[in-house]
């Protein structure tokens, strides 16, 4: 073996990969059908040389990038999208969509609980040009004693919205991720008493995890970041938004201008990474499953909760553990970014970080600056003292991240 660990450690971790044996060989399957379906879009678009090459300026008649939306939007099962290197992270192309559809004096139901802590400051801020202020109501369908949506609650607040929202992933929390199942059970309970309702899905960190993604049960828009899953760790920033083609007209017009809307915004230099991180992202989310299987396995068998457990179908490609208290969470992250390719020698601290309620610390040595779908793992440092770790290029490289964890909190207990 390349790296040395303890007998201790070495031992739990033979014993993590019998466990997690059978689950590897479903995500390989996994993997095949879902680039099947990226090389079907590809071929049936007739991506060609050309289309990989940008634009400057105003980015009039970009054939390359229309190209690509019209990608993105075969293989995410939708009508149109909008795929811009320009969105800045997920939240930027959230907010987009949110502001894209609603209007003054309406009303968005947050169904899945309260959102992810970047959402929040956009959603319910004062004077910082929030939903709130321009006059846009939110509602919040509290989750059950399980962390499972709570449908009466959600029939009861959806009749009089205008939108309704669902995250798929955990954010911050040890709720479970929801998998397209429980998505469409969601959007079945708010069409019941809102046929009109406009569904739109955060589906960050869960792209490629199963066979299809929220639009085949009903979600209208989904939206998500190119420096997680569909990036593939090729592309070097953006971000999407798939779904109805009159809803990502709207959406356009909110990221450019209106009337102008998808027909500018040069793509500069970046087409040929977002065409081969998506390209490349069954393969990658494949190997961030894997990483995130063998974590839930590893800290099982040293005697730690995980959310989910290494046995529980995914749904997303984050796993989240529970550890006893501050010193043993950043030793977690101090070992993934000692395991990292990039500034492995950096030692993560933690920080007020822009959008959060406590201080975070992060640990991420990777290609691309905050790229989730490589190893990465962050933590706010309050109760329960869970960290969140995800990604993982290759399983090789984020098994030994953490391995590298894990033996840092073994010698921080």
């Amino acid at each position: 073996m390349v790296f040395e660990f303890s007998s201790e450690l070495v031992e739990a971790e033979l014993a993590a990969l019998e466990k997690c044996a059978p689950y590897f060989a479903e995500l390989d399957r996994l993997c095949e059908y879902n680039g099947e379906r990226v090389l079907k879009a590809f071929i049936d678009n007739k991506v060609s040389e050309m289309h990989l090459k940008g634009t400057t300026g105003y980015g009039y008649g970009d054939d390359g990038r229309d190209k690509l939306d019209a990608v993105f939007a075969q293989v995410l099962g939708a009508e149109d999208a909008l795929v811009r290197h320009n969105f800045v992270n997920g939240t930027h192309a959230i907010v987009t969509a949110l502001f894209g559809v609603l209007r003054a004096g309406e009303k968005i139901l947050f169904a899945t609980g309260m959102p992810y802590d970047t959402i929040q400051e956009a959603v319910f801020g004062e004077n910082v040009g929030s939903l709130k202020d321009y006059g846009i109501t939110a509602e919040i369908a509290e989750l059950d004693e399980k962390g499972m949506p709570d449908h009466d609650k959600i029939r009861e607040k959806a009749e009089k919205c205008k939108a309704a929202y669902i995250q798929r992933s955990r954010g911050y929390s040890l709720r479970p991720s929801y998998n397209i199942e429980t998505i469409g059970k969601i959007i079945n309970e708010i069409h019941s008493v809102n046929k009109d309702c406009i569904i739109i899905v955060d589906n960050c960190y869960g792209e490629f995890v199963e066979d299809k993604e929220p639009t085949a049960v009903g979600a209208d828009l989904i939206i998500g970041s190119l420096i997680k899953n569909l990036g593939g760790g090729i592309a070097e920033t953006g971000g999407y938004i798939a779904g109805r083609a009159d809803l990502i007209e709207q959406c356009a017009y909110r990221l450019t201008t209106p009337g102008a809307g998808k027909e500018v915004g040069c793509t500069l230099n970046q087409l040929r990474g977002m065409y081969m991180g998506l390209f490349r992202a069954p393969e990658a989310v494949c190997a961030a499953l894997k990483t995130s299987v063998f974590a839930a396995a590893l800290f099982d068998e040293l005697g730690y909760e995980t959310f989910p457990k290494y046995d529980e179908k995914r749904t997303d490609i984050i796993a989240a553990i529970k550890l006893n208290g501050e010193k043993e969470l950043c030793a977690f992250c101090e070992g993934i970014q000692s395991g990292s390719p990039v500034d492995s020698g950096v030692i993560p601290e933690p920080w007020d970080m822009p959008g959060y309620d406590s201080k975070v610390i992060m640990a991420a040595g990777a290609f691309t600056m905050g790229a989730s779908i490589e190893i990465s793992a962050d933590a706010p440092l309050r109760e329960p003292f869970a960290v969140w770790v995800q990604g993982g290029l290759t399983f090789a490289s984020g098994k030994i991240a953490v391995m590298k964890a894990a033996e840092r909190v073994l010698n921080n207990k």
